[in-house]
Order: C-alpha cells, then sequence, then structure tokens
C-alpha cells in the first residue's frame, strides 16, 4: 500500500528557495537506455552517498528518484545527527553478540564524523551546529541517563558525553519541564535538506548521474540486472534499494519488514537573538527520553523547530500546527505567543526492532532500510558501507547485515492496526 503525501510546506523547502540565486532546476526524468554499472534506486542521503562513494571509486552510476531529490525523510528530518542506533545497544548485544554491537556503535559514530567531512569536503551549506541533549522528564529517565552515560563512557569508551542535573541543565535548555540530561558534543543539527542536496551535488561532480521524477516501477536482477521506469531502463551490473518507507511494492519482502511511521514538525516566525538565546543558549539540538518524543532546535535564523507527534496508523493528526505548538508551550510557555510559519510531515521506516536494516535480495542487488528515526548520520555511512560492498569489500557491510530481522505480524491489513493498539500502551506509559 502507498503511504499519502504527508504535510508539505517545509521549512526545509523554503530555507533552500530563499538561498538559491536562481530557482532550482529539475533533474531531467530518465529517457530511453542508460547503462552504468549501478543504479541506485532512491534519491535521500542513503542513495546520494551510495552514488556520491561509488563514482568516486571510478563506478558509472545511475541514481534514480521518484519525486526530486530529499523528498522523503532525508529532506523533512528533524535534522539531528546522533550516535548510536534507535535500539539500545544492550537489545544489539542480545541479537548480535558483544562483539557486533562494539563495532556497531563504533560505525554510528564514525557515521557522525563522515557527516561532517562530507559537509568540509564538499563546502555543503546546511547550518551545521554541534552539540545535542537527551532530557528526562520524569524520575526514572534520570536513572536512565545515568546508567547510559556509565555504559557509552565505561563501555564503550565513548567520552563525549556528560551528564547534567537540573541547574547545569538551564545553561541550555532554559525549560522547567526536564529534570536532567545527556550532553553530546560530537553530535549536532542541521538543515536535513540543503545537507541532501549537497550530497546529491557533489555525486554529479565526481561523475553520478541522477534523474528526478523516475519512478521505478520495477527491476530485474540476475546476470543482465536492469531497472524500468515508465520512461526508461537503465541495465546495470549492480543495483542498490535506497526508497526505505516509500519502496515497499517495489521490494515486497522488504516492505513487510518495515512500517512508515508519520512524524511532525513545525516552524514559527523568527525570533530575536536575545529571545532566541533566552530559551536555547548553547543552540544545542534537544530530545526527550519518551517513547513518543518531543525534540527541537533552533533554525539558522532563530526559528524554533519543534517535532513530535507520531501517526502509526498514517493518518495525519487533526488540528496538527495548533496541538505542536500547545507542546511547544509546555516546554517554553514564553514563546507561546510566537506564530507557525510551517508545518510538515514525514514517514519513518521503522523496523520491528528499530535497528537499520541493511542486506542483500541477490547477490548484486543490495538495500539499505528501517532507519527508524536515527538517520541523519547513518544514512551516510549506509550509503558508504554499500559502496564498500559493492567494490568487494563487504566486512563493515556485513555487520550490519547480521542484525537479524522479522516481518510486521498481521499481513498487509492488519499489521498497521496491530501496531496502533500496540503503541497505546507505550502512550500511556509516557503519560504516567
Amino acid at each position: 500500500m502507498s503511504l499519502p503525501d504527508p504535510p508539505a510546506r517545509s521549512y526545509y523547502r523554503a530555507s533552500v528557495a530563499a538561498d538559491a540565486p536562481r530557482p532550482l532546476e529539475p533533474r531531467a526524468p530518465l529517457a530511453g537506455e542508460a547503462v552504468a554499472d549501478v543504479a541506485v534506486v532512491g534519491g535521500g542521503i542513503a542513495g546520494c552517498s551510495a552514488a556520491l562513494h561509488l563514482a568516486q571509486r571510478g563506478y558509472r552510476v545511475v541514481l534514480l528518484e521518484a519525486r526530486e531529490v530529499g523528498y522523503g525523510a532525508s529532506g523533512r528530518s528533524g535534522g539531528q545527527t546522533i550516535f548510536g542506533l534507535a535500539t539500545s545497544q544492550a537489545a544489539l548485544t542480545a541479537q548480535v553478540g558483544q562483539g557486533d554491537a562494539e563495532r556497531l556503535f563504533a560505525l554510528s559514530v564514525e557515521g557522525l564524523d563522515l557527516t561532517q567531512s562530507l559537509i568540509r569536503t564538499h563546502a555543503i551549506d546546511c547550518d551545521y551546529r554541534a552539540n545535542h541533549i537527551h532530557v528526562a522528564t520524569k524520575p526514572r529517565h534520570l536513572q536512565e541517563l545515568a546508567e547510559w552515560h556509565r555504559e557509552l563512557e565505561q563501555g564503550y569508551g565513548y567520552r563525549s558525553v556528560q551528564l547534567l542535573n537540573r541547574d547545569q541543565l538551564q545553561a541550555h535548555v532554559a525549560s522547567e519541564r526536564y529534570l536532567g540530561g545527556l550532553l553530546d558534543t560530537r553530535s549536532g543539527h542541521l538543515n536535513p535538506l540543503k545537507y541532501t542536496l549537497g550530497i546529491a551535488r557533489a555525486a554529479e561532480a565526481a561523475g553520478a548521474q541522477i534523474h528526478e521524477d523516475s519512478r521505478v516501477l520495477g527491476y530485474q536482477a540476475g546476470i543482465a540486472p536492469c531497472v524500468m521506469t515508465a520512461t526508461g531502463v537503465v541495465r546495470c551490473k549492480y543495483i542498490i534499494l535506497c526508497a526505505s518507507a516509500h519502496g515497499g511494492a517495489l521490494a515486497p519482502a522488504l516492505g513487510r519488514r518495515i512500517l512508515g511511521v508519520g512524524t511532525y514538525i513545525i516552524a514559527t516566525e523568527p525570533m530575536t537573538e536575545e529571545r532566541a538565546r533566552a530559551i536555547l543558549p548553547g543552540n544545542a539540538a534537544v530530545a526527550d527520553m519518551n517513547w513518543i518524543i518531543d525534540y527541537f532546535r533552533l533554525s539558522a535564523d532563530r526559528r524554533m523547530l519543534f517535532g513530535g507527534r507520531v501517526s502509526y496508523s498514517a493518518l495525519q493528526p487533526p488540528h496538527l500546527a495548533e496541538s505542536m505548538r500547545r507542546r511547544m508551550a509546555r516546554v517554553f510557555p514564553s514563546i507561546a505567543d510566537l506564530r507557525v510559519d510551517f508545518t510538515w510531515g514525514g514517514y519513518l521506516d521503522i523496523t520491528r526492532t528499530r535497528a537499520p536494516d541493511f542486506g542483500r535480495l541477490a547477490p548484486n542487488v543490495f538495500y539499505l532500510q528501517g532507519f527508524s528515526g536515527h538517520g541523519m548520520a547513518l544514512t551516510g555511512l549506509g550509503g558508504k558501507l554499500v559502496a564498500e560492498a559493492v567494490a568487494g569489500t563487504a566486512e563493515r557491510f556485513d555487520v550490519f547485515a547480521r542484525i537479524p530481522h522479522r516481518d510486521f505480524p498481521g499481513g498487509a491489513l492488519l499489521r498497521r492496526p496491530s501496531l496502533v493498539v500496540a503503541m497505546l500502551y507505550y502512550r500511556l506509559r509516557d503519560l504516567l
């Protein structure tokens, strides 16, 4: 089942248009037959990163995007670059063993470093800022943060984190709602659409071809791989599928293992520098510890970008802008008067375990999906790892491929309603 289009009046799209010296020219759709070493499906960060790293290795690459580059989650997200995966290290250890769990954590940190390296190397103007804070809304969260801090420092040697009590947190997040936090100076935040477009331009500069408005209708593996659109075909040696939440129809076996979950963001009118610093003095990105989280940060022009709400039913919540404003006002009553200029949403591609799903459908067909809301840094890394695998060095890619995944229960008709019911438990847990 295809997902309905989410609210699309994105601040990011407006910011790109405002910064461009002239209107963005759409890339031409695929027309006729193209020949490549690798066909990449999906123009988000993962697909663009794969195209970039393959082109830098000398491969002929054609990337096909159904809409425009950055249309999906990559260009709509909260823009927070965070270490780790969306599941816990304890859960990973239970699934893959201590050795691979340690490797996965180290790779996630490499994803942070890769993000900053791509920004520097390719001069990507994406408003990157350092620092991210996980914040506690209830006493049990304080205990969880303390245990997490101990695990990160003692178990994984990750020393970029600092535990903050309530008073210390006020120097970063001036809100009475939070009891403490965990500051990470290696994580950060950026404009995700500018970042995605920057990687796409770098891939093209390295020799990759990108075609927009080129929805893939099917592909053929085997000894003569090809990818078909309504207006053309790419004949290739390898195929990489990076369509995530929007790719279920193309590869049903993969679509059964992920679910597109809606999440939403508002952007207020710009604030004065004094007012912005009064609420977020350090300009960090912030996410709370609830199951259904609030996450927020300042934009480069000092708007509050406040995200949250989720829709497991794929239906947009009613009165979205106003309900998001109320959530924002609970955190920062002093900015409740700000006008909401933009409201938009997108789909997270979650797996049952919340761990990413990398692998192969055939020896020459690779895929990346299931980043579960933790993809801003991991998607870029995933693109690099799948490029390594195509080039014949798959050890690092296969660390992710060894994570076990199962289909969501209930089949095509019942799996989404079943998840809606299950998530009510976690919503009640947040409230209580």
